[in-house]
């Protein structure tokens, strides 16, 4: 490739060229759509391939993410251009040539309300270079727009509480008949994501239709425990109309994008205060659909997902970031009624004598939504002798109250520590770049087919990596937290 098609390459889709840049020796393809745009008529309905354009399309910068509100998260650390036309992807890959590179794509987190794929923390420039892989990064569509059940108004919106999951397919379908033409090879894709980009791994290693899409596996602080039932996601399909005041489905169509966020965070206010011991929140997938015919552990339970090899953890103190004021014995005790039971309470006591009520809130509500369901995930799928590998990154930050808080393995995980909105997160001082390598090096042996470096776990010794300036091998390190647990969650 001469100078001139580095700094200015072209290659092919099925639907038309596209034109990228370069950039700290990668290349670059951004905002291309994997689907029509889901707006007018189609606002609601499963996505559909785009339609083919003529001249070569301008793949130079990104494109809008899905519409939301304000999240005040890492987000936030760049501008978030939203449009409703958001079914776009970006690639990035060392070259275009024929060699065939194993490909990671990779699902944002964001609470299945905020977020976009061109977040500076998941530059995938390391991984292409350092590791030769090809990087996709995809949106797709968040909160009512892309999680509300109105299968109610007839089989275009059989999907409709599921969308933004069938947009994740249709990008992975896009995927496997374009990635060839950026270098990358459609049979050895492994998808990976974080929060409720984890959620959506561990639900699509969970669904039949995605199967055969991808080889490999990472769900980073998400499982298989954040799905609404079907009859729940009637419910929030009803707040919602209710605060829009509509009735039908042309009404919801031709509603504002504004209006339906507004009504959705109202929604949110009325449905998940009520609902803190499901662990889920209004606008989450939907289940019993073509998409999810059955509940999701069930699927898993059952084997489907169980030939895909998975590394999956947490993080240590995930729920730092969520819990920022002093909680009182009070309210812990309600915590953990509304987890299942007040005995927890005492139970986290004994494990963790002299923790304020805040620590044991934070503890608890970590284990609640992420620790306990990312072992539960694993352990129903070594009743099919699963490949699956577990780690914990465990890594403090010196920014105070945060410690190893939920997302922060994210920079070391793309080596992006120099990220901006990073600093913030880690707080002052040298930067902890080996933990980084050393994590970056693991997941980009995992992606190119290599196994972690650790014994699988299993149920005799539970082996789980620890991240952190020392790492470390822990062998039934959760069985006091497992035995809490059991029954409960």
């Amino acid at each position: 490739m001469s100078i001139e098609e580095q700094q200015s390459p072209i290659t092919s889709t099925q639907h038309g060229l596209v034109l990228g840049r370069e950039k700290n020796g990668v290349l670059l393809f951004n905002g291309i759509p994997y689907a029509e745009p889901p707006v007018g008529d189609r606002r609601f309905k499963r996505p559909v391939s785009p339609v083919s354009w003529d001249d070569i399309r301008d793949a130079t910068r990104f494109g809008p993410a899905a519409p939301q509100l304000p999240s005040g998260g890492m987000t936030d650390s760049v501008p978030v251009n939203w449009n409703e036309d958001c079914l776009l992807l970006n690639v990035c890959t060392p070259a275009i040539d024929q060699k065939k590179r194993p490909v990671l794509v990779w699902i944002h987190g964001g609470a299945y309300r905020s977020g976009q794929g061109a977040v500076p923390w998941y530059n995938g420039t390391s991984f292409a270079l350092n590791g030769d892989i090809v990087v996709v990064s995809i949106n797709y569509r968040l909160g009512a727009l892309g999680f509300t059940d109105l299968s109610r108004f007839g089989d275009d919106y059989a999907t409709s509480g599921v969308n933004g999951i069938c947009d994740q397919i249709k990008a992975l379908e896009w995927v496997r008949d374009n990635i060839s033409g950026f270098g990358g090879d459609p049979s050895k894709v492994t998808i990976a994501g974080e929060s409720a980009g984890g959620f959506s791994v561990a639900t699509l290693l969970g669904c039949e239709q995605a199967q055969g899409l991808f080889c490999r596996a990472i769900p980073q602080s998400g499982a298989t425990h954040h799905t609404l039932t079907d009859d729940v996601g009637k419910v929030v399909a009803d707040l919602l109309m209710d605060e829009l005041g509509v009735e039908s489905i042309d009404e919801l169509k031709s509603a504002s994008v504004l209006d339906i966020l507004k009504a959705q965070s109202r929604v949110d206010v009325r449905y998940n205060p009520m609902n803190i011991g499901n662990g889920v929140q209004a606008f989450y997938p939907v289940e019993l659909n073509e998409v999810l015919p059955i509940p999701l552990r069930e699927s898993i339970r059952a084997g489907v997902g169980a030939s895909v090899p998975v590394l999956t953890g947490t993080n240590k103190d995930e729920n730092t970031l969520f819990v920022v004021e002093k909680v009182s014995p009070e309210k812990l005790r309600y915590q953990a009624k509304a987890y299942g039971s007040e005995s927890l309470v005492e139970a986290y006591r004994e494990m963790l004598p002299g923790a304020t009520e805040t620590e044991l809130a934070i503890e608890l509500g970590t284990d609640f939504t992420f620790k306990i369901p990312a072992i539960r995930h694993v352990e129903d799928r070594l009743a099919h002798g699963a490949d699956t590998w577990m780690y914990q990154f465990d890594w403090e930050s010196r920014n105070g109250h945060l410690k190893a808080t939920h997302a922060l393995e994210i920079p070391f995980v793309f080596n992006t520590l120099t990220s901006s909105g990073v600093d913030s997160f880690i707080g002052e001082g040298e930067l902890p770049q080996a933990v980084s390598d050393e994590m970056h090096s693991v997941w980009t042996s995992f992606i190119k087919g290599d196994e972690p470096g650790w014994p699988k776990y299993d149920l005799e010794k539970r082996t789980v990596k620890h991240f952190d300036d020392t790492s470390s091998l822990v062998d039934n390190g959760e069985l006091p937290r497992l035995n809490a647990w059991e029954g409960i969650r």
